[in-house]
């Protein structure tokens, strides 16, 4: 049947986001077989730690190298920088000169969590515990009865490592926040969600037998400690010197009949952070030097020395860019960065809190996303108009579908990423990354092709 004229206006002159597995079914297989790797990498990269090591270890694979201060590279040279083994910035030399501008594209790879407090172990009531410390945003709620694992660095006093690694593989204890049984939960169940569960309240159970000796007075936190003692050399002055943290212990997994998600601990911001790498990895003489970078402490303001807060990628970018004798702001005021963080994928559920109109989808792409913040774009990079052309010609141009959105109505919240931060470094800025189901809960929900369609658009913008 012909096409009406106002049809063929309507298709002329409207905008419509179309959904991938509609359009190009295709795609699907391909998008099943991308989503393999990136379960690995969750499954090996829970701490920004482990996602640092994990990243290397595919780098040096592809033939990079650790980046050397002075030394002028030749177009295709790849290189990378390790910050404290918090942080990675992963470059790909292009054939343009630097002073013409690079390409950024920057995610994080921290996570909510539960640190474990300095002095964290203690005993109440014949029952050994870790006191923790929540770190991010979450719903306190949702990590109750959870199973846990122990991931982080504890530092000996002679300056020894020793990275734990406790509750992921075959045969290991996981760790566990107790709650009340419904039948005595009354009073707790008149408390606020917000306070089902209350920040001291989530304590970690380690154990329940003493050390046999009925002359220790906290016979049941030394048991802990004399098994830490017996495998790792710890004493319980070592927690002075650690960064420990509870994660959830379960797997990536498929989710849905037709596996087409993916459920995982972390995909805020690991399922950009991947995608960026791979893109990174992929990179073969880029039109423009690609800098991919990695970052710690998103979560909670992105503070400290490997948080975008710092000035480590301006000091890198300076010593990049003093090989070739320029001057960094110039480099900086011609460069554009994709600012790589997840938005929030619209949930029927609770349909309430999204404007449709702005929302984003699963299956309909990467969420190009102008401005964060809160009510009044508070703590927003709002990127320009001139911004916003160039971004999506690169996508239009390889036949990237995506899909524009922001985080829900204008006053049911608001969050932000790093886009703020690499604008202040004088560097034109936009969000762009995968919309996430129940974002920052213990497991989150990905699309398949929304993520290997992320890393096509990441890869366009490297070409």
């Amino acid at each position: 049947m012909a096409k009406t004229e106002g049809q063929k206006l309507e298709e002329k002159l409207c905008y419509k986001i179309k959904n991938i597995g509609m359009e190009r079914p295709e795609e699907l297989e391909k998008a099943m077989e991308f989503a393999e790797g990136y379960k690995n990498f969750l499954d090996h990269a829970k701490i920004e730690r482990e996602a640092v090591r994990y990243s290397i270890q595919l780098a040096e694979e592809k033939g990079y190298k650790e980046f050397e201060r002075g030394k002028r590279y030749a177009a295709g040279a790849k290189v990378y920088f390790n910050n404290r083994g918090k942080n990675i910035i992963l470059t790909t030399i292009g054939q343009k000169p630097l002073v013409e501008g690079v390409h950024f594209n920057i995610a994080h790879i921290d996570s909510p969590r539960l640190d474990l407090k300095p002095n964290p172990l203690y005993e109440k009531d014949e029952i050994a515990y870790f006191k923790t410390h929540y770190y991010g945003g979450i719903k306190k709620y949702q990590w109750g009865v959870t199973p846990l694992a122990l991931h982080g660095r504890i530092m000996l006093a002679d300056g020894t490592a020793i990275d734990l690694e406790i509750g992921e593989h075959e045969g290991d204890p996981v760790f566990v926040v107790t709650d009340l049984l419904p039948h005595l939960a009354q009073k707790q169940n008149e408390r606020k969600l917000s306070e089902g569960l209350r920040g001291e309240e989530l304590n970690i159970v380690l154990g329940s037998t003493p050390i046999a000796d009925k002359e220790v007075k906290a016979a049941f936190k030394l048991k802990i400690l004399s098994i830490l003692n017996e495998k790792y050399g710890i004493t319980e002055a070592d927690f002075l010197r650690a960064e420990l943290t509870m994660v959830p212990a379960q797997k990536a997994v498929d989710v849905g009949f037709d596996r087409s998600l993916v459920g995982a601990y972390g995909q805020d911001d690991k399922v950009c952070a991947y995608t960026a790498l791979m893109a990174e990895l992929d990179a073969v003489k880029p039109e423009y030097t690609t800098v991919t970078v990695l970052v710690d402490k998103e979560e909670i303001g992105s503070e400290g020395v490997s948080g975008m807060a710092s000035d480590m990628l301006l000091h890198y970018m300076e010593d990049l860019v003093e090989a070739e004798g320029e001057r960094v702001r110039d480099v900086l005021r011609n460069s554009l960065c994709l600012s790589a963080d997840v938005n929030a994928a619209y949930d029927p559920t609770f349909a309430d809190v999204y404007e449709l109109q702005n929302a984003s989808f699963i299956n309909k792409g990467p969420v190009l996303t102008k401005y964060t913040g809160a009510r009044g774009k508070s703590g927003s990079n709002d990127a320009s108009a001139e911004t916003m052309q160039k971004v999506i010609k690169y996508m239009d141009d390889e036949e990237v579908m995506w899909q524009i959105g922001e985080l829900g109505k204008v006053d049911a919240g608001g969050g932000g990423t790093i886009a703020k931060f690499i604008a202040d470094m004088d560097v034109d800025t936009v969000d762009l990354g995968v919309p996430v189901l129940s974002m920052h809960a213990p497991l989150e929900l990905t699309s398949k092709l929304d993520v290997y369609y992320t890393y096509k658009a990441f890869k366009a913008f490297n070409k």
